[in-house]
């Protein structure tokens, strides 16, 4: 093929006056051919192929054998409700009253052969279920806590029939109560956003890093039908690290463990080197891994800072909140009017490395928020801002929703987020420190 880029931010209008003036043979056309995987334009470095896989692209539908000759044995996409609004949930006590209404309505549904009414919200799959004849059933021991949006648990009505698709949440995460199990969640393959990688501890959503995400995740461990716990990272991936970092010698150093693997990927994947260098690969294909460094020492360093990441990323509700400075203003007008301040939940970075702020309401305000922390990024938007903008007031989208449930009150959590963005603050800003070290790390 022979190919003419036109400026990037060129108007189609323009290009087509440029098409309608331009003499082809005046044209400076560059030949070009695609790679071994189809890419004509845009094409990624070559030398990616040779890191390690960390999942294979098949998915489940891969051999046994590609499965086994990567990092991960298997994975899964988030949870697919497709309606979140009536499926999650702050807490049980809220989403109640809805779900009640839901099983009642769909299971009305089931036995009947009329059309379908528009006060819930149906799928082909859902419509499926239902001409299957397909029950749905109210029980508290199908609620779990599922990571919604970064930083942002909810509690998920997991129902194999009300839910779209549950992907490999039974793998998993067989039980909907505690689990010890990990995952590291990232942007899917294909998706305009920039790549972005959060680890949990329960399963995830979908879209937990943006609409349009298609999160995958790779967990720490996996289970048989029988609730046994097996190590989600393979044999041969431990192997490769072994032989890489120990070569020659005939014991296994005890440092390179399947869980310090788990560790080491996380690390990379935020690393700025890795993310920069392989930007248009990640835009296409799942990450693959480099091993950086030769000795034990390098590997360790990096199971090291990835094992702190995950640390401040799971266990963000109880790290020491970062000290900001609060003031409140009282809202004369509101409290004549017996009302709640209005709800503003807006961040106020400062010009240059000065202090930014956040703008809780009209009468709170919390000063002294270090610069480093809006540089902490989950795609487009900062940590502090997912937590900002899914605690707004918003009109659900659901008409019955809306109509019958719409029980959303800010004011109602406003000492929660508080709390929880002075200990997310405390999370960006350690994060940025250890992420900005990693380029000075061991190569």
């Amino acid at each position: 093929i022979f190919y003419a880029r036109r400026p990037e931010m060129e108007t189609a209008e323009e290009k087509l006056a440029w098409l309608g003036s331009a003499e082809i043979a005046g044209v400076g056309f560059a030949e070009i051919r695609p790679d071994v995987k189809h890419n004509w334009i845009e094409l990624g470095l070559s030398e990616f192929d040779e890191l390690l896989d960390l999942g294979s692209d098949e998915g489940r539908s891969a051999t046994t054998t590609q499965r086994e000759r990567a990092i991960f044995k298997s994975f899964a996409l988030g949870i697919n409700t497709a309606r979140d609004e009536w499926l999650y949930g702050f807490d049980q006590e809220r989403i109640r009253p809805q779900l009640d209404f839901f099983v009642r309505t769909f299971n009305a549904h089931v036995p009947s052969q009329e059309r379908f009414t528009d006060d819930i919200k149906w799928s082909e799959a859902l419509k499926l279920r239902r001409v299957g004849g397909r029950l749905a059933v109210w029980s508290h021991e199908l609620l779990r806590p599922v990571l919604y949006r970064p930083f942002l648990p909810q509690v998920l009505f997991d129902s194999p029939v009300l839910i779209d698709r549950r992907s490999g949440v039974d793998e998993f995460f067989p039980e909907r109560g505690a689990s010890d199990n990990k995952v590291i969640a990232m942007i899917g393959v294909s998706t305009p956003k920039p790549f972005s990688v959060l680890a949990a501890s329960t399963p995830v959503d979908l879209h937990v890093l943006g609409a349009g995400s298609g999160a995958s995740y790779f967990a720490q461990y996996r289970f048989d039908s029988s609730g046994s716990r097996h190590d989600n990272i393979t044999d041969w991936a431990l192997k490769q690290f072994q032989q890489h970092y120990h070569p020659g010698r005939g014991r296994k150093p005890a440092a390179i463990s399947k869980e310090a693997i788990f560790h080491y990927v996380y690390a990379v994947l935020h690393d700025p080197v890795y993310r920069e260098k392989y930007a248009l690969n990640l835009k296409r294909e799942f990450p693959r891994i480099p091993l950086y460094g030769s000795t034990l020492a390098d590997f360790e360093a990096w199971a090291a800072w990835g094992e702190r990441l995950m640390a401040l990323h799971i266990g963000y509700e109880t790290v020491e909140p970062w000290p900001l400075a609060r003031s409140d203003t009282p809202d004369a007008k509101a409290r004549a009017a017996k009302q709640q301040p209005k709800c503003v939940l807006k961040s106020e970075p400062g010009p240059g490395d000065a202090p930014g702020r956040i703008v809780i309401d009209s009468e709170t305000v919390l000063d002294g928020v270090p610069a480093a922390a809006w540089r902490y990024k989950l795609g487009n938007r900062s940590a502090i801002d997912w937590v900002l903008d899914q605690h707004k007031e918003k009109k659900p989208k659901d008409p019955t929703i809306r109509e019958r449930f719409d029980t959303y009150r800010f004011a109602d959590h406003k000492e929660r987020v508080v709390d929880l963005l002075a200990r997310v603050v405390r999370v960006s800003v350690e994060t940025v420190a250890i992420v900005e070290a990693l380029p000075g790390g061991p190569r």
